[in-house]
């Protein structure tokens, strides 16, 4: 079985001027190719720190994570975030735009950085895939939240990644335009194959993946019906 994501023992604790502060604690966890997971839990409870430790953007206190079979612990910043470029894809809540970009240059920025020759073509086609075919040129104030959203997630796919780390993806948006951006994320990867891993307090949008784990005082509890392995 290919796992595209192996956390063992994962561990985060920082140091405050109180002492020390565990924020995660004996993670195990392992996402097969393809699998919806979502992670939920309260506010708090450590959900976007392990995101974070997942995808390689912070370093474990303690154990390590496989992320497309690649040991990250193994490598430096720079290593990981050639990791990253060439699998993850990610969608934020605060949609993470550069407000100095047009919707079409902010889809086509990772594409150019990793050296795609078709950059504008691809970011054109995500765009009209997405429904903003006659926004390219507009910028990110000049879009809605669910449009900066959109633009957010044409980026992300447009990479075509192997993993997908979506962080409350409709934290800054009303309901109905919520439930339109949560319909496109999923109907995308599904299209795609993408494994996708999802931080969420919804459980509406829990349930829509495959499987659940909740985080509990940095601990991870099971719920769904496949176990953590």
């Amino acid at each position: 079985m290919a796992y595209m994501i192996q956390a063992t023992e994962l561990g985060k604790t920082v140091t405050t001027s109180a002492g020390d502060l565990t924020i995660l604690k004996d993670i195990n966890l392992r996402v097969v190719k393809g699998e919806s997971l979502a992670i939920t839990g309260a506010s708090g409870s450590g959900k976007s720190t392990l995101l974070g430790l997942l995808a390689g953007l912070d370093v474990p206190s303690a154990g390590g994570v496989e992320l497309a079979e690649i040991a990250l612990n193994s490598l430096d910043e720079e290593g990981r975030a050639k990791v990253r470029a060439d699998h993850v894809g990610f969608v934020f809540q605060s949609f993470q735009l550069l407000p100095g970009l047009t919707a079409l240059e902010n889809v086509m920025l990772p594409l150019e950085l990793r050296g795609d020759r078709d950059a504008h073509d691809q970011a054109s086609q995500y765009l009209q895939r997405v429904g903003l075919g006659e926004r390219l040129s507009h910028y990110p104030p000049q879009l809605s939240g669910g449009e900066q959203q959109r633009v957010a997630i044409a980026r992300a796919f447009a990479c075509k990644p192997d993993i997908l780390f979506a962080d409350e993806p409709t934290g800054n948006l009303d309901s109905t335009t919520g439930h339109t951006i949560n319909d496109l994320l999923f109907e995308l990867n599904a299209e795609m194959g993408t494994t996708l891993v999802l931080i969420t307090h919804e459980e509406r949008l829990a349930n829509r993946c495959a499987r659940q784990v909740q985080l509990a005082a940095g601990e991870l509890m099971i719920s769904g019906s496949a176990a953590v392995e």
